[in-house]
């Protein structure tokens, strides 16, 4: 099933299969009826912190200042689109500001984490850089027809593995193309590689998405922010290959199978550790 959200231009769409019997394997361990990509991937970081997180339901202790950063520079991004699709005046950057900062209001101060040359202000400021050049950048014209800003989407990938449900950042299309958008705020540029690695998302949505536009092709594209002192705004686009999109199904499946195990244990990384949220639950982990 693909779920319109208010405003889109995309139809309501619900699949005539049968309930998906992994569904209740699922909302029995999680409560929820789903997987979403954000589960799939936590599992692969750390199935303990999967397990924290979608099983036990534990609050994080904390949370790191580029999570809240990149999810304000997201609503920005999304008000912006969202005003496209409503035929609505262009957000200038004080509006985009307004979005950005309201990411930041559900969370605790003390329980930001901040990296040691940051602060609050100097991460709105950056903000502030950042989408005065979006506006300046080619993204601020859309090609084609936005269809949808966060569109829901859901649907069976596979038999025995429980349905995926997400939501895709910006849907356009033009004369022979169906293009799904993710937004990613990046230390960096993007490399052509690093575009793919981080397409699987896209590429399990565009699985179910086809239905929208039988017969164009499906692309992916990413519309990558850089944190940098002087931002860039790139864009990566991909044509999805069906090789790709049975790799990704297949993995996700070996994913559910050690899920529906109970297969929880901790996966220590550098870089991981440092910034979970459930570090002094994991250090009182015991099996």
């Amino acid at each position: 099933m693909i779920a319109g959200v208010g405003g889109s231009l995309l139809p309501v769409l619900t699949s005539s299969e049968p309930v998906n019997p992994a569904n209740e394997v699922a909302q029995a361990l999680t409560g929820r009826d789903y997987l979403s990509w954000s589960a799939i991937s936590t599992f692969r970081t750390c199935p303990l912190k999967f397990w924290f997180r979608y099983v036990a339901g534990l609050p994080e202790e904390s949370v790191s200042s580029a999570l809240v950063f990149g999810t304000g520079i997201h609503a920005a991004i999304e008000s912006f689109y969202r005003a496209e699709l409503a035929g609505e005046a262009k957000p200038d950057v004080e509006q985009l500001l307004f979005a950005y900062r309201s990411a930041w209001l559900p969370h605790d101060p003390e329980t930001i984490q901040f990296g040691s040359s940051e602060t609050r202000a100097s991460l709105d400021a950056l903000a502030g850089k950042i989408l005065t050049a979006f506006l300046k950048s080619p993204a601020a014209s859309v090609q084609g027809r936005v269809l949808g800003v966060e569109e829901e989407i859901r649907g069976m990938l596979v038999e025995g593995v429980p349905d995926l449900y997400g939501r895709i950042d910006l849907v356009t299309e033009d004369s022979d193309s169906l293009v799904l958008t993710d937004f990613k705020t990046s230390r960096g540029k993007w490399s052509p590689e690093q575009a793919q690695d981080a397409s699987e998302q896209l590429v399990l949505y565009s699985k179910l998405a086809g239905e929208l536009a039988p017969g164009k092709k499906l692309v992916t594209r990413f519309l990558v922010l850089t944190k940098t002192k002087e931002p860039v705004i790139e864009e990566h686009l991909a044509e999805v290959r069906p090789d790709r999109v049975a790799r990704t199904v297949t993995s996700v499946e070996r994913v559910w199978r050690a899920i529906a195990s109970e297969n929880f244990y901790p996966a220590p990384s550098t870089v991981g550790c440092a910034s979970c949220g459930y570090r002094k639950a994991c250090e009182g982990w015991r099996g």
